[in-house]
């Protein structure tokens, strides 16, 4: 009985998911990227739509906020993504300086020369608008973004990953989880480029399969907070601080290789994700130990 609620599940996320994530693609190509957010912030539902179809205990996955003795976990959730992100960051680019670029080549790039020309013409440097993002990305940004990361949450760490777990254990559990994860995002991967864009040595594939390494080491980590706090708040809110700081470290790429986010220096690259894997790592490793005793 629970591996055909566990199917019906899947049957839901992926099946509510990926049709939406195939016309958001198309919204892309066509260049309407108000419509293409718009379908991509509605699949963050399908995991919650998915779990009311299979009928799981929602009620009982915590949404009280008592943070009494669980305050460090609350500040992991919000802080830790950027901490870790910015660790990355700083460890990609003293690898690779030539790819360090202040002169906002990229901001103008993604803003466009004119708005940029504005923007800098009003006293906003590039290094100003870099800090605004990153304190964004450290302040208020999470909280906004855990709204909507809130219906992926319920259904993956609220509703997936403690059936694995009770299926597989608590280790092979959570790599399953990363692991449907980010199979979960692959039509807007394939399609619409997501995260990596086309041109990259090795894609699709290479692609295809580190953002899984991500999700599995994000996920691990999502997943941590939520046992140790009991509330599935947590977890969306270290969900919305990874989608908030998604963003930053790019800003200061040389964008003549913004075609290699393979490597970094986000954390979906194998340097820019580095430190948050091998705390996912240490994570993984320490709960299959305690599980084998």
């Amino acid at each position: 009985m629970k591996d055909k609620t566990l199917l019906r599940y899947l049957l839901g996320a992926f099946g509510l998911a990926w049709p939406l994530q195939v016309l958001a693609s198309y919204f892309a190509i066509q260049g309407s990227r108000p419509l293409f957010q718009g379908l991509t912030l509605l699949c963050m539902l399908a995991p919650l739509a998915a779990a009311l179809l299979a009928k799981l205990p929602l009620r009982e996955m915590g949404w009280g906020l008592n943070m009494r003795g669980k305050g460090k976990w609350f500040f992991a959730a919000w802080l830790g993504p950027a901490l870790l992100g910015t660790a990355g960051a700083a460890l990609y680019y003293l690898l690779f300086p030539a790819r360090l670029d202040t002169s906002g080549a990229y901001l103008s790039a993604q803003y466009g020369e004119e708005l940029y020309a504005q923007l800098t013409a009003q006293g906003l440097s590039p290094a100003t608008l870099t800090a605004v993002a990153f304190a964004q990305a450290l302040s208020y940004a999470p909280f906004l973004n855990a709204i909507p990361a809130l219906g992926e949450e319920i259904g993956w760490r609220g509703a997936l990953y403690p059936m694995l777990k009770e299926r597989f254990g608590p280790a092979k559990g959570r790599l399953l989880g990363g692991v449907i994860w980010g199979v979960w995002h692959w039509p807007l991967m394939l399609l619409a480029g997501y995260e990596y864009g086309f041109g990259y040595w090795g894609a699709p594939v290479l692609g295809l399969l580190l953002f899984c390494l991500f999700t599995v080491g994000c996920g691990t980590l999502l997943d941590l907070v939520y046992e140790k706090t009991g509330s599935i708040w947590i977890p969306a809110l270290g969900h919305g601080a990874v989608n908030a700081f998604a963003g930053v470290p790019i800003l200061l790429l040389n964008p003549a290789y913004a075609d290699r986010l393979t490597v970094g220096p986000l954390m979906i690259g194998v340097i820019g994700g580095a430190p948050m894997l091998l705390l996912a790592l240490f994570v993984l490793l320490k709960k299959k130990s305690t599980s084998a005793s």
